[in-house]
């Protein structure tokens, strides 16, 4: 549990009460960000002011990482309130209030939320390490197994057939809770990479991947909602944001230990065994994840829960529709871009493991945190299409570069590339929840899902197919480009904006 203290003492040469008149007009919801003061007569005439701050805030799992966050915004609020005392007795013109950290929530979540979605957003990292773990070493498997491109694209493309059971994870989500679904696909992670670490072939290693997919993009999926349902109005990208700075931390330590496959040509297994202890982090996880109130208020009002009717009907049709495009559409050059960059820096670019490690450390650490900040408060205050439609452009045509680029231009193109996906993703994935009733959450979320997986699949054979006939992997990724440019340029326009705006307004209920 995060505590901060900060406290200030004044010697003022000006009446109390005109002090006292300052700071009492001073707003008063300050959240878990408390300062208090006193005013009391001075030694020697005027007065003297003390203004005490504390923060305290119970966050699991990152109370470490929020401690600074609170200590900066207790130190402006200090200061704010010196300030005000200072103009009071001067007769000045008080200050402005101090401008919100990017890193705090722009309205106040009360402590069963943040539980809630620290859980949720733990959950997110344990299951983003282990999602990453094949994809980061996909050239050390390769060698290990003496397979091809085209084998890998195959067997990249296989796993996406997790989405089968991750259809079936957010389907019964809406039947059996959000809470139940992302426990049991943590454990289902945990259990199907400690499979991987001791797989003698790619096929078992694949299949055993299928397992992992499908848990991982049930975590995000029924994660997201349940952040998304449990975040106040005002907050709900900032709530995905959280949970997407989670999952990019899960991804960073997968990128740390890639230069353990420079040791040995089996040393890959090492992190998947990791992975696979993860399983001992379950119960804590469990301890903190209760079910969402919204998703309790609809079980307890309804059975008729989870129907495909209600996804299709005409209300929701058209949203479902223009989500699944979106997504196709995007996952046709997203998936082989990440799956096939470290391979194109190794095969292509002339990097070794560890130069791939900080490449990636590099362009996607610092960047990808900053994107993913920026990327929450712009969907918030800016509004999601706006800024979907701008992100998904830019992170594009960057990444294209990147792939057909070199030297400096790589570091540069790719920096910028992870900076603005960051916000188009957040701005899509908050709309994939906001968008649909409670009722029908997950079973329209895994519709979605079904659609984004078949675009990553399409992205993935068509890439992997195409290296050889144009010239390397760099130009055949380079060429699903056209896809996301097509959604962001005639599809995303057309969906309806929901940010400033209540959950049961953008999506009312139908039960």
């Amino acid at each position: 549990m995060p505590r901060v203290h900060r406290r200030v003492t004044l010697e003022l040469d000006a009446p109390g009460d005109r002090v006292r008149d300052a700071l009492t007009a001073m707003p008063s919801d300050q959240g878990p960000v408390q300062v208090t003061w006193s005013v009391h007569p001075g030694a020697t005439g005027g007065c003297t002011v003390t203004i005490t701050g504390e923060a305290t805030a119970e966050i699991p799992f990152f109370g470490w990482f929020f401690r600074p966050v609170l200590a900066g915004v207790l130190r402006r609020r200090v200061r704010h309130a010196t300030a005000v005392a200072a103009a009071a007795a001067t007769g000045g013109t008080p200050p402005d209030p101090p401008r919100r950290s990017l890193l705090a929530p722009p309205v106040e979540f009360d402590r069963d939320q943040r539980a809630l979605i620290a859980a949720a957003a733990f959950a997110a990292a344990l299951a983003s390490f282990g999602s990453a773990l094949f994809g980061q070493n996909l050239d050390a498997i390769a060698r290990s197994f003496s397979v091809s491109n085209d084998d890998l694209g195959i067997s990249l493309a296989v796993t996406r057939l997790g989405v089968l059971a991750a259809l079936a994870a957010a389907a019964i989500a809406d039947r059996r809770g959000r809470r139940r679904v992302i426990l049991a696909s943590l454990v289902v992670v945990a259990l199907a990479n400690g499979v991987s670490a001791l797989a003698p072939s790619l096929p078992l290693l694949t299949a055993a991947q299928v397992l992992v997919r499908a848990a991982v993009q049930a975590v995000f999926v029924v994660g997201g909602i349940a952040v998304v349902e449990e975040a106040p109005d005002r907050a709900r990208a900032f709530a995905v944001a959280m949970l997407a700075l989670a999952g990019g931390a899960g991804f960073a330590v997968a990128v740390m230990l890639l230069p353990l496959s420079d040791l040995g040509p089996e040393v890959w297994r090492v992190p998947f065994a990791a992975s696979g202890l993860s399983l001992l982090a379950v119960p804590a996880v469990a301890r903190h994840l209760r079910e969402t109130r919204r998703y309790t208020a609809i079980e307890a009002r309804t059975a008729r829960r989870g129907r495909v009717a209600e996804v299709i009907d005409a209300t929701y049709r058209r949203r479902f529709l223009l989500l699944a495009a979106v997504g196709f559409l995007t996952n046709v050059f997203s998936a082989p871009s990440a799956q096939f960059t470290n391979r194109y820096l190794l095969d292509e670019r002339g990097f070794s493991n560890s130069g791939v490690a900080v490449f990636r450390g590099v362009t996607a650490g610092v960047p990808g945190f900053l994107g993913i900040v920026l990327g929450g408060h712009l969907a918030e205050v800016r509004g999601r299409r706006l800024v979907a439609v701008l992100a998904i452009a830019v992170s594009t045509v960057c990444t294209v570069a990147f792939f057909l680029g070199d030297g400096a231009f790589l570091w540069i193109m790719a920096t910028i590339a992870i900076i603005t996906a960051a916000p188009a993703t957040l701005a899509v994935g908050t709309m994939d929840a906001e968008l649909f009733p409670t009722e029908v959450r997950g079973t329209s979320n895994a519709g979605l899902l079904v659609a984004y997986v078949a675009g990553s699949v399409v992205g993935l054979l068509l890439a992997g197919s195409l290296a050889d006939r144009v010239g390397g992997l760099g130009r055949a990724v380079a060429l699903c480009g056209v896809a996301p440019l097509v959604a962001a340029a005639f599809l995303v326009w057309r969906l309806p904006e929901p940010s400033g705006r209540r959950l049961e307004d953008v999506s009312p209920s139908e039960v």
